[in-house]
């Protein structure tokens, strides 16, 4: 059973905004001839990576809520130019529109159990989700309705 990571999409207003910053860094990566992959630098590093990349994801909290997922596919801890340790979190550059589900804020990233992991959204739902407007959601969501 998987294990994935969660954190907060900082200044991310929607699913469809942290799309448009994934699409953006791979437009850049291309035009540098670098591999196409997504990565997110924290300041620590996880140690149960290899029960995340055994079909981990990337969870993300946007505006309160769990909202998205990218597959992990490689953590790589490393020292920045002042030394400091970091860690870069490498995923496939798909962002995965996930069913909303509550979350408080928290600093820096959590682990995520499989069964705590929100369900994908299908195609059909995600682009109708995605189409909503933001309160109309939440409260459709607050009354159970999606």
């Amino acid at each position: 059973m998987p294990l994935h990571l969660i954190k907060l999409a900082v200044g991310c207003e929607s699913v469809k905004e942290l799309k448009g910053w994934v699409a953006e860094r791979m437009a850049t990566a291309r035009k540098k001839g670098l591999p196409l992959r997504h990565i997110h630098v924290t300041r620590m590093t996880p140690k149960r990576d290899e029960e995340l990349l055994a079909g981990g994801s990337l969870y993300w909290v946007i505006k309160g809520e769990i909202a998205a997922r990218e597959k992990l596919i490689a953590i790589e801890p490393f020292r920045d130019k002042d030394g400091i340790g970091r860690c870069r979190l490498v995923m496939q550059p798909k962002v995965i529109a996930v069913s909303p589900r509550p979350m408080r804020p928290f600093q820096g990233w959590r682990y995520l159990n499989e069964d705590g992991a929100p369900a994908d959204l299908g195609k059909a739902a995600a682009a109708s989700v995605a189409s909503m407007p933001e309160p109309m959601r939440r409260e459709l969501r607050d009354l159970g309705l999606l």
